[in-house]
């Protein structure tokens, strides 16, 4: 499911995104707020994927106003995802998958832009990755790249 090449609400509107850079303190002083946020969004991106297929499904035994209805609470369970969604954005971290509840941090580490990596379920980010490397190319930040602070541009 894409939920990001969704239709968007008319009254939602585009923002310029701005990457905002985070130290690895600040990053993990959000991890609480992030925490809660991820966790809803997991649980919604499970609902909202259920009623995307059951929309997608036409049965035989399921009536014209069934199945409308069943849209009209996917288009809100949508929305509610969107909010979510903007909500994490609105603080600079970026989801980067929806059911494993990955977030990456931009940051400076060792005079070069990475992400700061946290997945849900961990207590605080202890890993990044270059920029594009995604999951798989998740490394440990270190004694030394923990203990040096990452720089806010």
């Amino acid at each position: 499911m894409e939920v990001y090449d969704a239709p968007q609400s008319q009254s939602r509107p585009i923002r310029n995104k701005r990457r905002k850079l985070f130290t690895l303190e600040h990053a993990n002083r959000t991890i609480p707020l992030v925490k809660r946020i991820v966790a809803d969004m997991v649980k919604q991106y499970k609902r909202v994927s259920s009623l995307e297929e059951r929309c997608h499904i036409r049965r035989p035994d399921v009536s014209q106003e069934e199945h409308h209805a069943v849209r009209r609470q996917y288009e809100i369970e949508l929305d509610r995802l969107r909010d979510l969604y903007e909500e994490l954005t609105a603080i600079g971290c970026e989801l980067k998958d929806w059911r494993m509840g990955l977030v990456d941090f931009p940051a400076i580490v060792d005079g070069r832009e990475v992400e700061l990596c946290w997945r849900h379920g961990e207590e605080r980010i202890g890993h990044f990755h270059e920029i594009g490397a995604g999951y798989s190319g998740r490394r440990p930040l270190g004694e030394v790249a923990a203990a040096e602070p990452a720089h806010q541009a």
